[in-house]
């Protein structure tokens, strides 16, 4: 595979870079996406280069 082919994932706060890449084959679930520039956290699921924000009523809660 083509590691060229490699694209930022931007903040769906903001729009800008994350300090992660995704490519073609790449799937996260639940991922807990940080953005270094305005400070927000999202979980975000990605697949087929589809960024897929989670709301937080549709996050499970953690049981302590």
């Amino acid at each position: 595979m083509d590691i060229g082919t490699a694209e930022w994932i931007r903040c769906p706060v903001c729009g800008g870079k994350t300090r992660d890449k995704m490519r073609k084959d790449t799937i996260l679930q639940n991922f807990p996406l940080f953005c270094p520039k305005c400070k927000h956290e999202n979980l975000i699921n990605v697949k087929n280069l589809q960024i897929v924000i989670i709301t937080e009523s549709a996050a499970k809660p953690q049981s302590r």
